[in-house]
Parts: C-alpha cells; structure tokens; sequence
C-alpha cells in the first residue's frame, strides 16, 4: 500500500484517467467536488454511478465493467463493505491504481488489488493529496500570507465598480490606521 508522500506523487503523476465510483451531481457531495478538482487541473474523469446519465459534463457509466476506455485509477467513493467486489471489478478492467477514499478501509480489497499488481491507495483524499503534493494549498491560506491577524485594506476603487482581487497582508502597514486609507511612506506626500 502506498502511504508515502514520493508514492503518492508518483501515482498522481502516472494517472490521466481516473474512474470516480459513487460521483454524485449533487455539486455539495465530497465526490463532486473532488472529481470536479481533479478535473480542473486536467484529468479525464470517468463518472460512475447507475443512478446519472451525466456528472461533471461527462457521460456515467453504471458500473467499472461498462466503461470502454482505459482507466488509470479507480477513485472510490462507497462503503468499505464494497471495496472487494470493487476492487475485483477494477482488476478486471485493467486499472493500475485502486484509490480508497477517506474513512473507506477495507484491508481485504487492498491485499486483492496487491495481489494482482495494482497501486494501492486507502483512507486518503485524491483531491487533498494532490493539492498537498503539487501547491493547491496555498489557495486556501496555507504559507501564503493570506491569514492574517492584521486588517486586510479594501480592495481600491470598488465604489466605481471595477473588480479588484483581494490585497494580502502588507507587512509595513500600522494596524491602527484606518482599512481603505493609503499608507503615508516617509518622503510621500
């Protein structure tokens, strides 16, 4: 089982087509979300699930065994109790890498999947590994200054509606001065 940061990255790197099963349309789902962030940094999803015609733009098959490309990777989103008749079904199609999801552990379905010589994967996040292991993090604060105990300053020229994205933490200005004022520099009038 891969559980190491270079073997995660290495099968992320490998993968181009990844089979999510249980992807809901319900854009609130964990597999929704997951699915549409791995999509958005240029992987094939392959939805899975008998109860969708189409997920994420992309048509739904209902089982692994229906889909007629090649999958890299099997992204499961189901109960543990289903990870071994998953995993024989993604061993049947020729999918190098069996991924169990967080809180899905099946150690049976991971010695099968071994076994036969696929990569597995348990209790881990495809979206939060690769966010991890290639920089999607510091979009949500982490090492990037964005969290701050120091008061943010208003984007410029909102009242005249033109869009500005929001002003990181500025190191050199006094806290006490009111948000929206320019900071005065010495030699700045």
């Amino acid at each position: 089982m891969i559980d190491d940061a270079a073997g995660l990255r290495a099968v992320l790197a490998a993968t181009r087509t990844i089979a999510v099963v249980g992807l809901s349309a319900k854009w609130h789902r964990p597999s929704y979300f997951a699915a549409q962030y791995m999509q958005q940094r240029g992987y094939t999803i392959v939805p899975v699930n008998p109860a969708y015609d189409e997920v994420l733009g992309q048509r739904c098959y209902p089982s692994l065994r229906d889909i007629p490309v090649a999958v890299d990777m099997v992204d499961c989103f189901r109960r543990s109790e289903e990870m071994l008749a998953l995993a024989e079904e993604a061993i049947a199609i020729g999918a190098k890498t069996l991924w169990l999801q967080l809180g899905v552990i099946n150690p049976a379905a991971v010695a099968r999947a071994e076994a036969a010589g696929m990569d597995v994967v348990m209790d881990r996040c495809v979206k939060i590994e690769y966010a991890r292991l290639f920089g999607g993090l510091g979009w949500f604060g982490v090492n990037t200054g964005v969290i701050s105990s120091r008061r943010p300053v208003a984007p410029p020229a909102l009242s005249q509606g033109v869009v500005a994205a929001p002003v990181a933490h500025q190191p050199d200005r006094d806290a006490d001065q009111p948000v929206g004022q320019p900071v005065q520099r010495a030699g700045q009038r």
